[in-house]
This record gives structure tokens, sequence and C-alpha cells, in this order.
């Protein structure tokens, strides 16, 4: 069984937890976690242009808002793979998803989890994506990696998650979910 095969049942044997916060999120978006298919998995992961409204600079997974053409988030998550980083749709294999999580600007985001081949030649948009890097599926995976940072806000404890990878640091939402991710998979 090759590590890819043995990555998808593992996620696909372990419900998610479905313990989502009391969301009341008119908006929704999707993100797309894409694993390359390789002897030894990655995932890929983006740097936001530092022109954008938002999140600029941050490390994240290609996706965003629902747009009204999207039938389902699987769709809003494909769509905005092939805006951002040339993800045909067509060669994304979806294996599952997430159980959704809130966004500190308002989203409640559902994490698509897909494989895609090792040979797709991908390319940023560089009005959305400044860089374009891969992380081992295995390094994503490992709990001990993530640096949890506690606060109070608002009258709610809050935690925030840290990993630096390779002269990245990967925070806020996308470590939030690479850390759900790390935990639904052991």
């Amino acid at each position: 069984m090759t590590n890819i095969e043995k990555f998808i049942n593992r996620f696909q044997l372990t419900l998610p937890n479905q313990d989502v916060a009391n969301h009341h999120a008119q908006k929704s978006a999707a993100v797309l976690l894409p694993i390359i298919d390789k002897p030894n998995p990655t995932l890929l992961l983006t740097e936001r242009a530092n022109t954008m409204r938002s999140h600029a600079g941050q490390v994240a997974f290609p996706g965003g808002k629902r747009d009204p053409i999207d039938n389902n988030l699987i769709e809003t998550a494909l769509r905005e793979a092939q805006e951002e980083v040339a993800i045909p749709p067509s060669a994304v294999s979806v294996i599952g998803q997430l159980a959704p999580m809130q966004s500190s600007s308002g989203y409640l985001v559902t994490p698509i989890v897909g494989i895609i081949p090792a040979n797709l030649a991908l390319y940023n948009n560089p009005a959305e994506v400044a860089s374009i890097f891969e992380m081992p599926l295995n390094y994503a995976l490992n709990a001990h990696h993530y640096q949890p940072v506690d606060f109070h806000l608002s009258g709610k404890n809050q935690r925030i998650y840290f990993y630096p990878y390779n002269g990245h640091l990967v925070w806020g939402l996308t470590a939030a979910i690479l850390h759900k991710l790390a935990l639904h998979i052991t």
C-alpha cells in the first residue's frame, strides 16, 4: 500500500469531530487541501499576495468565498484552486472534508481534502498568490510541531496555532485546519 493510500484509509475511516462552535456566519467559504500524490505525499500551500485586502502575505490554502454560481462548497474550493494556482477541477480527486471552522473575518470555512497528481503544471495567479510551496504531509500531520498561543478576547478564551516550516510561518485559520487534520488522522 502506498503512502497516499494509507493516508486516504486513515482519513476516510475516521469521522471528523463535529463540535463546531456556535456559528452564526452568514457567509460561507471553502478551501482545498491539495495533497500531491508523490511517494512521500506533500500538501500544497500558498503565500497570499501582499496586495490582497485581507490576510495579505499569509500562508493559506487555495480557496475563498462561495459564489452564487457554485452548487456546493466542493465547487467553491475547486473553482478557487483553479483561479489561484491553476489546479484543474478534473485533476482533483476529492476524498472528503473536515468540519467547517469560523474565520476571524466572519466566514464559515469548509476544508475540502483532495488528491492531485504530482505532474501538474501549477502556477500562481500573481493578483492573489505571491508564491506556492509544498510541505511534506508527514510533517503537517505531526501535531507536536504546532505551537499554541492562548489569549482572552471579548469574554472568550481563544487559541491560535503557529507552525513554522522552512522559512514560512503558518498560523491562524490555516494552522488551525492543519492541526485539525493532524488530530483527525491520529
